[in-house]
């Protein structure tokens, strides 16, 4: 969340920066409700200033019936102390309600843009695959070569589901070890986490608010099924400090993530594009806050690094403020090429999400000199593991309907260089 001090002393720039990502939350009662709840902290230390000068005048008074009638006004001090403090809670709830509302705010060099078709593309890597021939589809290729089974999927769970057969399956763990091979260098430490989450921890991410319809909920346990890494990979630190020299701590987690893609019935049906069920390898960072502007890009260049070793043609796409979520501040987005769509398709983002989740989380750093603040967060895909298979299917694919392996996998395919050769 923001700080409070943050939004009182500069209302207007918050003002300015919510509306940019088109939430609408009012700042006014946000302000309403600090001065109320200051107000009552400041009668609840004048009762107990005047509770401690009527306890130490029962202390020294001799007089039985005078010190009775003060022990009586003591009392009604103790019950009016209590009364306020129970006011003074229910301000702090309200109060907290409405902060949790106000989502992170855009950085000075993200473009103000309504939505998603003011994106823009920041740069491109290779040109978009050519053939000398009429290039199918993955979904096409999946069935012809037994990689990718829908049909048997949505049989045993619905619709949006599938089975990665054969190649498919190994080019999953393929990519896997890949991109461990790359983060480790970088000193992301590996995890595999819970796919499961509470609501605090949850919340505390800040994907509640506003989101929840995406996520599935275990309502007989209470728990949420995890969206991305990033949802588990934050809450291990709640409640914790770095000292300053702990800092960047870099985690990939590898996980299968669930989505309920709520509002996009009608969009990308077919296939494994747009699925309730995905594995992604997740980067998570905590930094300083003079160094996550820094971070954030080496995220960006690690995905692309990537990439461009598995061959694959991109655009990388500078996110405008009316298409953020709630806890990112600045994001990137890199898209693949996919040739039967002709056009390029979102495979990874990364985002600075500055100190507005590690406040949820209460995540601080202790600086050298002794001083406390929050730290920053960030995340970035390092592989959707579902979308980067469709993009080397089909810009792999071969005339003779097999598919060539990235050079790059090859060793992790047990030395195989085409998939579908008989």
């Amino acid at each position: 969340m923001i700080d409070l001090k943050f939004i009182r002393e500069n209302p207007e720039a918050v003002r300015q920066g919510v509306a940019s990502k088109n939430v609408d939350v009012s700042i006014d009662l946000i302000l309403k409700l600090d001065a109320e709840r200051r107000s009552l902290i400041s009668e609840s230390e004048k009762l107990r200033a005047e509770q401690n000068r009527e306890s130490e005048a029962v202390a020294v008074e001799k007089d039985q019936l005078t010190r009775q009638k003060k022990i009586e006004a003591l009392k009604k001090s103790k019950e009016a102390i209590k009364e306020m403090q129970e006011r003074l809670e229910a301000a702090n709830n309200a109060l907290d309600k409405q902060l949790r509302l106000v989502p992170n705010l855009p950085l000075p060099d993200v473009k103000v843009g309504k939505d998603d078709s003011e994106n823009y593309t920041l740069r491109t890597f290779g040109q978009p695959t050519s053939f000398s021939f009429k290039p199918k589809d993955y979904i096409t290729l999946g069935d012809e070569l037994d990689l990718i089974d829908t049909e048997r999927a949505a049989k045993v769970a619905g619709a949006r589901f599938g089975y990665l057969k054969n190649e498919a399956a190994l080019l999953e763990f393929a990519l896997v070890q890949y991109a461990f091979s790359v983060l480790t260098e970088q000193k992301f430490v590996p995890v595999v986490p819970p796919v499961m989450i509470n609501e605090k921890s949850l919340g505390s991410m800040g994907y509640l608010e506003r989101g929840r319809d995406e996520i599935y909920h275990l309502e007989g346990d209470d728990l949420y099924l995890i969206g991305t890494s990033e949802h588990v990979l934050g809450p291990m630190h709640a409640d914790e400090v770095f000292m300053e020299t702990e800092l960047p701590r870099r985690y990939a987690g590898f996980s299968t993530c669930f989505r309920r893609e709520a509002g996009s019935y009608g969009k990308d049906v077919r296939g494994i594009l747009r699925v309730h069920q995905f594995d992604k390898i997740e980067m998570f960072s905590f930094t300083l806050p003079e160094h996550s502007a820094a971070e954030h890009e080496l995220l960006l260049s690690i995905e692309e690094r990537l990439m461009q070793g598995l061959g694959l043609p991109y655009r990388v796409v500078g996110i405008v403020s009316g298409d953020l979520g709630d806890p990112a501040a600045k994001k990137y987005d890199i898209e693949a090429w996919l040739p039967s769509q002709n056009t390029y398709r979102e495979t990874h983002s990364t985002s600075n999400c500055t100190d507005w989740q590690a406040r949820r989380l209460n995540v601080r750093v202790k600086r050298k000199n002794g001083a406390m603040e929050f730290a920053h967060t960030l995340n970035g895909t390092a592989f959707a593991v579902g979308r980067t298979i469709i993009a080397i299917m089909e810009n792999y694919q071969r005339e003779d309907g097999t598919i060539q392996v990235p050079p790059v996998l090859v060793p992790y395919m047990g030395g195989r260089t085409v998939i579908g050769a008989k």
